[in-house]
């Protein structure tokens, strides 16, 4: 028993007073040793793990975003330069590096318990995996891009036209490249669990909207359009900021009736706000849409621009109650105010009055896949700037009521 005690002290003061026990000399040369191989094998084992292979490595990333990083710039390219893994998500700085490991660490238990186990899951995550990521990008203002991409060492002269206008413009304000360019290695993510915020002030305002019988009001969001009472009969959708009559109010429906123009043309399924421009504010079902009864045609007009026969319709239709508001003011300070924050970003965005109505939509789309806009708010911006268009500018009442909608745009 002696010397078991003997044997403890001597561990314990090893542990607590090595100095009592070894040499200064002797303790400072394991130390350095101790501490040469701890670094050594640290640095191994960061070495391993910043490795595309190791990113790869486990099916959640080989199967998922490997194959869209091999169809872009990014995998193959004239200049033979390829961006790996940990080129553009570990910073290269030491202590931000170790940071972004631990970090990583959430990654990995997510992995291990199947959090992003499938591909239905991956999909279903993708919005917050996406999202966290652009946050850091937007933290470090790209830090990783510019590692290889730098504002000054670009010859804004070799680039298109359109490209230079918007370098030159994010030169100057520094901007971070993930604000223009978070599709550019791999799929955007499905923004259908993101809502704007600013779509929950219109409906409630709208819920809280007096209708009366015989008054005017517009659409707040895209909605159902039913033949019966009940809504047990779809017969169509009808879009934002679509002006309509109420004609009756009943246990929580309302009968609508809707004053449009469509184009003479097939199913003619799809209604507009006014004659010759392609504003979408209606769209209804085939068997609905060529039913004389449902549908009453009451002026016909040819487009000159097109040749096209144009009809102006009415028809008649329920929906549920608490999406209509009187006024478009508020619904167009919403749209506005998302135009400007959500389109100003990678460039100065064009005035609302730069284009027709008709240019506008491809226009658009071709912007809004650089924005985070859901649909519902990009349905809305599209019709605010068509509404808001050259074709309007002689008319600043067109985008103002119903009534005005019956008329047409063009001089």
């Amino acid at each position: 028993m002696n010397k078991i005690k003997k044997l403890f002290v001597w561990v314990y003061d090893l542990f607590t007073r090595p100095a009592a026990r070894i040499g200064l000399g002797v303790m400072v040369t394991i130390s350095f040793v101790a501490g040469a191989f701890f670094w050594h094998y640290f640095n191994v084992g960061m070495q391993a793990t910043n490795e595309e292979a190791f990113c790869i490595s486990c099916h959640t990333m080989g199967d998922n975003l490997l194959p869209e990083l091999q169809k872009t710039v990014h995998w193959q390219n004239r200049s033979g330069v390829r961006a790996r893994c940990p080129d553009c998500h570990v910073p290269h700085d030491f202590t931000d590096k170790v940071a972004r490991k631990m970090q990583a660490s959430r990654e990995v238990w997510g992995h291990i318990v199947g959090t992003i186990g499938t591909r239905e899951k991956f999909k279903e995550h993708r919005i917050v995996l996406a999202q966290r990521e652009w946050e850091r990008f937007e933290a470090n203002n790209s830090k990783e891009c510019r590692n290889c991409h730098d504002y000054n060492s670009m010859d804004f002269d070799k680039m298109r036209v359109t490209s230079q206008m918007a370098m030159r413009g994010a030169a100057e304000r520094n901007t971070s490249c993930i604000d223009c360019h978070k599709g550019i290695a791999h799929q955007l993510p499905e923004m259908k669990g993101m809502r704007n915020p600013a779509f929950d002030t219109l409906v409630s305002e709208a819920r809280s909207e007096n209708i009366q019988a015989g008054g005017s009001y517009f659409s707040v969001a895209p909605q159902d359009l039913f033949s019966d009472a009940g809504l047990t009969q779809k017969i169509g959708s009808l879009e934002v900021a679509t002006g309509v009559k109420i004609l009756e109010v009943k246990n929580g429906t309302q009968l609508v009736e809707l004053s449009l123009w469509r184009k003479n043309k097939g199913f003619a399924r799809v209604l507009y706000s006014n004659f010759g421009l392609n504003i979408t504010s209606a769209i209804l079902e085939k068997e609905v849409s060529r039913d004389p009864n449902s549908v009453i045609a009451h002026e016909t007009k040819v487009d000159d621009l097109t040749g096209l026969e144009w009809q102006r319709v009415t028809a008649q239709a329920w929906i549920r109650s608490g999406a209509l508001l009187r006024s478009t003011e508020t619904i167009w300070n919403v749209a506005r105010t998302s135009y400007q924050s959500s389109c100003s970003v990678c460039h100065r965005q064009p005035t609302e009055s730069g284009h027709d109505a008709n240019q506008w939509p491809g226009l658009f789309a071709g912007m809004v896949g650089f924005t985070n806009m859901d649909s519902d708010t990009s349905a809305l911006v599209l019709k605010y700037l068509q509404m808001h268009s050259s074709d309007f500018t002689n008319n600043p009442q067109g985008s103002g009521s119903p009534e005005n909608t019956l008329q047409t745009a063009r001089p």
